[in-house]
């Protein structure tokens, strides 16, 4: 059974006292991308869309950290029988279901990469999985943001990669599926995106 709202608000709370940064707040903007998106969408709750946007970045309550979060998150959230939860704080990373495609670093045991390339190479996604995917390209910790905004932030961050652009192309293809869906453009959805974007630059370390 996966948490409800104050549940999953608790568990940030208590994650951001463990690990202070700007992940807390890229979350609950990705969670009311969710949730904005979500509602327009049939078939889809937009109160569990926005639980499982809120949680996909759980894992960084064990502190800073590259790729472990993914599977931090991921057993922070098994641990507590979050199962829907727990895949999208590791399909989260990988809109392309190829370990390979990764552009952090894996910073984890070699029993853990081969659990994480095993899981991504078969996991089942759903439309909750692809939201979240592409909500975690249209926020910032201060606001919504343009995804050429997001992913140029993130380039900058962690640098150039074989699958960048690859990456890119297949949330521009998310954005699409969910403006089919919504019948409207998902940036109608996100209040304040233009403002966001184009205020003055500041670092965004998640």
């Amino acid at each position: 059974m996966e948490p409800d709202r104050k549940t999953a608000e608790q568990a940030i709370r208590e994650a951001y006292e463990s690990n202070p940064g700007g992940w807390a707040e890229h979350s609950r903007y990705v969670a009311q991308a969710c949730e904005n998106i979500a509602s327009h969408c049939k078939g889809l709750s937009g109160e569990k869309a926005y639980v499982l946007g809120l949680l996909h970045d759980i894992g960084r309550h064990a502190g800073v950290s590259s790729e472990k979060h993914l599977i931090d998150g991921y057993r922070y959230c098994s641990a507590r029988g979050w199962n829907k939860a727990a895949q999208i704080c590791i399909s989260h990373a990988f809109m392309i279901q190829d370990i390979n495609t990764s552009i952090g670093t894996f910073d984890v045991s070699e029993e853990d990469y081969l659990f994480m390339k095993n899981f991504v190479a078969n996991a089942v996604y759903d439309d909750y999985d692809r939201l979240v995917q592409l909500c975690d390209s249209l926020a910032l910790p201060t606001g919504f943001c343009l995804l050429e905004k997001r992913f140029v932030d993130v380039t900058i961050r962690y640098g150039v990669h074989p699958f960048t652009v690859d990456r890119w192309k297949k949330i521009l293809q998310l954005k699409a599926f969910f403006e089919k869906k919504t019948g409207c453009s998902i940036y109608d959805l996100l209040p304040g995106v233009v403002e966001n974007s184009f205020r003055q630059e500041e670092s965004h370390a998640l």
